[in-house]
């Protein structure tokens, strides 16, 4: 049994990311998954459907001219999907990437709630950097409000 994502707040984004100007949060509650934050981010961005891949390409084409990131920097560090792991413990992994117009993170938190019952909890923390920054994430934030609870979902159907 799994619901739907639900947003909720995120407390204290500027723990995550010092000086974030945008910060949001879905979860979702999932029942027999055993699942550490890493299986959770894995389940949610390691298979990224084709409607979003088709609006990543969009994006990327987009934004190629102004020389800003379209794929991860190949680096020692692990990726999960599209995104550098930047840090990493059983209940939370933080993901991300920081550009010269922003940066951002993506934050997955499992919270035991008893009975075989997780929350999954899919945040993600912008600090922008200058104005491109700024028309960007108004660009890009309502795709946002639907692209994150719909990999959110990704961990229940897996």
């Amino acid at each position: 049994m799994a619901s739907r994502p639900v947003e909720k707040p995120f407390e204290h984004p500027e723990h995550v990311l010092p000086g974030a100007q945008f910060a949001d949060s879905y979860a979702l509650t999932v029942s027999g998954q055993a699942l550490d934050a890493a299986g959770a981010a894995q389940r949610a961005f390691g298979r990224v459907p084709r409607w979003i891949s088709a609006l990543m390409a969009l994006r990327n084409a987009i934004v190629r001219p102004f020389r800003l990131v379209t794929a991860p920097k190949q680096s020692k560090s692990s990726v999960i999907g599209f995104f550098p792991v930047i840090s990493q413990a059983p209940e939370r992994i933080v993901l991300g990437l920081n550009d010269r117009h922003l940066d951002f993170r993506v934050v997955i938190d499992v919270t035991q709630l008893g009975e075989d019952r997780q929350e999954v909890t899919a945040s993600t923390v912008f600090q922008t950097h200058n104005l491109f920054g700024r028309v960007y994430l108004a660009v890009v934030k309502p795709f946002h409000r639907i692209i994150v609870p719909a990999m959110l979902r990704q961990v229940a159907a897996a």
